[in-house]
């Protein structure tokens, strides 16, 4: 390497290693950093489409850990006893005769935007295996890791004007949200820091310290005749692939656009007041920001919601800065356009059980809940399915999230029974036996 790079080479390029020629990032939690990020992308020789058929160029999955209650939100019993209505009120919506929750009163006001599934379904009640249906669509098997939506959007389209196609906001949620049986190059991108917090950075976007953008072009230079050097020596595909890599990371922090994707400081300040000062509010503006400016599926997460004890007490501290942001993202999506081609979704594990338990919450339960779409070719102002009078089964229409995904990858151009490859060559279908709900689209 020192006959490549020459004695006359600046001095800080002599002893560094190949990956300290790129020195952007560090591994947090499951996620990747940029680095890993591409290099396993140009490892996993990417073909990427820029044009597609679906609706929806992108999608926004806010996902609310814990099992958000449906009771509370967007299937309120007022005519239910007391035992099983719960102690909350109920506001009037957009839709008429229906009603949400007393602490969703902002998105009510948006409700004729939205698409609301009152009858989803599945059969499990622990909160690992919840959360791997409504993040692949699979239930759970001990033989193999299924790939999260992210994942799945990320190996069929890639990358897009040189922004990571799938990112989490703030960080990787849980261990469903990655890549499952395919390669980790369609993991997701983390921020690694909450958008909500002062100081805000996104890891990897940045140079070093110490390295300016004229030292950062002369580090290129040095390294394509690093790699010129292997690849003379070595004839290895790996190198030309790792090639492929350093181009792509190049690309992404040079690139001025793509860093300013993630400056939520760039947004006008009544702009990040309308959607709040909170962790909502910053996580719900960049997320938006992001699939502008080409990310095809952002996730975020947003509070807990597993309230076994003084559920009025917890709706009322984590719901209304939730309303106050997911109103503001769906009439901010639909005023600059955005909101046609962007499917937001809200959803999470289970709901909660019929009646109040003796510690005023409500349990694990998984046998009818909500979930809430909006745009990205979704038809507004419906409510699909319906629960029972108690809200203890679904009565009408049941939905598994099967029958969630394969629409969601419907509005995205993506057909739900294509054959992936899992390990040892066997095909796996990206979706098993879901159908299209064709009620829910517009």
């Amino acid at each position: 390497m020192a006959d490549v790079i020459g004695s006359c080479a600046p001095e800080h390029f002599k002893r560094l290693s190949r990956r300290g020629f790129l020195s952007v990032g560090f591994l947090a939690g499951t996620s990747l950093t940029l680095p890993d990020l591409l290099r396993r992308q140009a490892h996993a020789d990417l073909k990427h489409y820029e044009n597609f058929e679906g609706t929806a160029k992108s999608v926004i999955h806010i996902y609310l850990p814990g099992g958000m209650a449906h009771q509370e939100s967007f299937d309120p019993k007022p005519y239910a006893p007391i035992e099983y209505r719960g102690e909350m009120g109920q506001v009037a919506t957009k839709i008429s005769g229906e009603q949400f929750g007393e602490t969703l009163a902002k998105t009510a006001q948006v409700a004729d935007k939205l698409c609301v599934i009152r009858s989803m379904t599945h059969g499990e009640a622990a909160h690992e295996r919840g959360t791997h249906n409504m993040f692949t669509g699979y239930r759970p098997s001990p033989a193999l890791q299924y790939p999260s939506i992210g994942s799945v959007v990320s190996h069929e389209y890639g990358p897009r004007k040189n922004l990571p196609p799938y990112v989490c906001i703030p960080n990787v949620p849980n261990e469903f949200a990655g890549s499952g049986y395919l390669s980790s190059a369609f993991a997701p991108f983390a921020l690694g820091s909450d958008p909500a917090s002062n100081g805000f950075k996104v890891r990897d976007l940045d140079l070093p310290n110490g390295i300016d953008d004229s030292r950062f072009a002369t580090r290129r230079s040095a390294l394509e005749a690093v790699n010129a050097y292997f690849q003379k020596k070595e004839k290895s595909d790996d190198l030309t692939a790792m090639d492929t890599f350093y181009d792509r990371a190049y690309s992404l922090i040079s690139s001025p656009e793509a860093r300013a994707a993630f400056d939520i400081n760039q947004e006008p300040e009544a702009v990040r007041n309308e959607y709040g000062r909170g962790t909502a509010g910053a996580r719900m503006l960049l997320a938006r920001r992001l699939v502008q400016s080409g990310v095809r599926l952002v996730n975020l997460t947003f509070g807990g919601w597993d309230m076994h004890n003084q559920i009025v007490r917890g709706f009322k501290n984590q719901m209304p800065e939730f309303d106050q942001a997911f109103s503001t993202l769906i009439a901010d999506l639909d005023r600059t356009g955005l909101l046609g081609e962007t499917l937001v979704m809200v959803s999470s594990e289970f709901g909660r059980t019929p009646k109040i338990n003796a510690t005023a919450g409500r349990d694990h339960w998984p046998k009818v809940f909500s979930v809430a779409l909006a745009g990205g070719g979704i038809k507004g102002g419906t409510i699909y399915g319906t629960s029972d009078a108690t809200a203890t089964e679904p009565d009408m229409n049941p939905v598994g999230p099967e029958d969630l995904f394969t629409t969601v990858y419907h509005c995205m151009g993506i057909v739900a029974d294509k054959e992936l490859m899992a390990p040892g060559d066997r095909p796996i279908e990206i979706v098993d036996g879901g159908k299209v709900v064709k009620e829910m689209l517009a």
